[in-house]
């Protein structure tokens, strides 16, 4: 059983579609253990505790330096044992001393074809606006590792999502998530927790 914790900043969209293909067993042998926000108000939280899943806050606001709250954040996710963490929308920077500890161990969500509109900076709706500005015509998501770099890590997945006549950054992140995001997760841990590597 692959235990994963998922660490979110908003509204937990992505989580949800975890949520639902392991309810649906469209992920198998795998649980959530706990979901970790940066945001005591994120919805995510909500999400977490309806579906009986710790839930908690590390917010870097808590602690007196960055340092402190890198040091925390790793003694919470220590402490739930994972095999596998998920960002899922988290908006801070992850601790080197992290990702070294669980080296192949964390993905995250982007929603882009990386190498493009990816990096500092590109998070959220500015990767659509950057998309539109831009004028291309197939966008996407990617599930990679985490690495030490921003975006940077191996990918697992990808999928392109058509950018359609009239699109907003509001319609095109929308689609993205729906055609891409939703399913690619998913259907990554799916491989991690059923074959090893992804």
């Amino acid at each position: 059983m692959l235990r994963i914790g998922v660490l979110v900043s908003g509204g937990g969209t992505n989580l949800q579609a975890i949520l639902d293909a392991i309810d649906e067993k469209i992920i198998t042998n795998t649980e959530v253990a706990v979901v970790i926000s940066n945001n005591q108000g994120a919805y995510a939280l909500e999400r977490a505790k309806s579906h009986g899943i710790a839930a908690e806050c590390v917010s870097p606001k808590s602690f007196a330096s960055r340092e402190a709250f890198n040091e925390a954040l790793i003694s919470r996710v220590d402490a739930y044992g994972l095999d596998l963490i998920v960002l899922a929308g988290f908006l801070v920077k992850i601790p080197e001393a992290m990702i070294a500890k669980y080296r192949n161990k964390i993905i995250n969500i982007h929603p882009s074809l990386i190498p493009s509109f990816c990096g500092v900076g590109y998070y959220g709706l500015k990767v659509h606006e950057a998309a539109l500005a831009r004028g291309v015509k197939l966008t996407g998501a990617t599930v990679h590792y985490v690495d030490e770099g921003m975006d940077s890590g191996p990918i697992i997945l990808q999928k392109a999502v058509e950018v359609k006549e009239g699109d907003t950054p509001q319609t095109l992140q929308r689609r993205v998530m729906e055609e891409a995001e939703w399913k690619i997760l998913p259907q990554a841990i799916q491989m991690i927790a059923n074959g090893g590597e992804a």
